[in-house]
């Protein structure tokens, strides 16, 4: 994947939800909002479930990935980014423990994943993706109504 405008690095760390889109056997496009973080340059994912999105990965691995930013009243356009890129699904013990440390940034600092501690699977971008990313927000124009 390219690398991570630093713009945007600091939004994913800051916990927007991630719109995470695979796709359906059929071709259908399936959609889920989850958390995200950073590992090096890569975006990853934590599952305790093996659900549709990562038997979607495991058969097409093309994921399209979009964040936005917190709004901002009066701004028309707030920042946001779109992820075109390949992604991995890996069993792992580090699950849970992966989603204990997106909690203390998506719920409180001070708060413990609530599922029992148990194996599961991370996903992760890959390379030979690419990113779009709008960082500029836009104001509406002088006398318009957001």
């Amino acid at each position: 994947m390219t690398t991570l405008p630093s713009e945007l690095r600091e939004l994913i760390e800051t916990g927007p939800m991630a719109h995470v889109t695979t796709l359906n056997a059929d071709g259908s496009p399936q959609v889920s909002v989850v958390w995200v973080g950073l590992d090096g340059d890569d975006l990853v994912t934590g599952h305790l479930h093996h659900g549709a999105k990562l038997r979607n990965v495991e058969r097409d691995p093309r994921t399209v990935i979009s964040v936005d930013a917190p709004r901002t009243p009066g701004v028309l356009l707030n920042p946001y980014a779109v992820l075109h890129t390949h992604a991995t699904v890996e069993p792992t013990d580090q699950a849970w423990d992966l989603l204990d440390r997106l909690a203390k940034v998506y719920v409180s600092p001070d708060t413990t994943f609530p599922a029992p501690r148990r194996d599961g699977m991370s996903s992760g971008t890959a390379s030979g993706g690419s990113a779009a990313w709008a960082p500029g927000s836009r104001t509406p124009p002088s006398g318009a109504r957001p």
